[in-house]
């Protein structure tokens, strides 16, 4: 694993995602294809709303345990390395376009419940500070087209 494929999360976080995963694939299929089954004996398939919601529902569910599969394979659980790194699993404190602003790096999943803006490693904000390191100055691009300047004032682990 790479530094750059890896989600950190708190355990927290990875715990929450671990029970969410496990329902979606047990109790949540099982419960679904019960509302298939039931729509499907009521009759005719093609005018069936019920029978075209549950498989609806179906697929989001199957959409949704792909993802946490694919996240929770790349996850690194804890906090990375106190040393004034820009990485994700970071609080960053950083004057964005000349305005002071504190946000994590990271994904969306381990910032649910606090009051932190998250920005993902991947965002044009994110990618121009990673592996950057307090003090360091840089710029990314806007989707405006705006070159927005970036001084990264600190970097500490998120703790939750």
């Amino acid at each position: 694993m790479t530094e750059t494929n890896v989600t950190w999360l708190t355990q927290e976080a990875y715990d929450r995602l671990q029970a969410e995963l496990a329902h979606l694939s047990g109790e949540g299929r099982a419960e679904i294809a019960e509302r298939i089954a039931a729509a499907r004996d009521e009759g005719d398939l093609k005018e069936n709303g019920g029978y075209h919601a549950a498989r609806e529902e179906q697929a989001k569910n199957e959409a949704r345990v792909r993802e946490l599969t694919e996240k929770l394979r790349s996850v690194q659980v804890g906090t990375p390395k106190d040393d004034g790194k820009v990485e994700a699993g970071m609080v960053v404190t950083a004057k964005v376009g000349g305005d002071p602003m504190t946000f994590l790096l990271g994904s969306r999943e381990i910032g649910e419940g606090t009051d932190l803006r998250v920005y993902s490693p991947t965002s044009p904000l994110g990618a121009a500070i990673d592996g950057r390191a307090v003090g360091d100055t840089t710029s990314y691009e806007a989707p405006t087209g705006a070159n927005i300047a970036v001084e990264i004032l600190e970097a500490k682990p998120y703790t939750g």
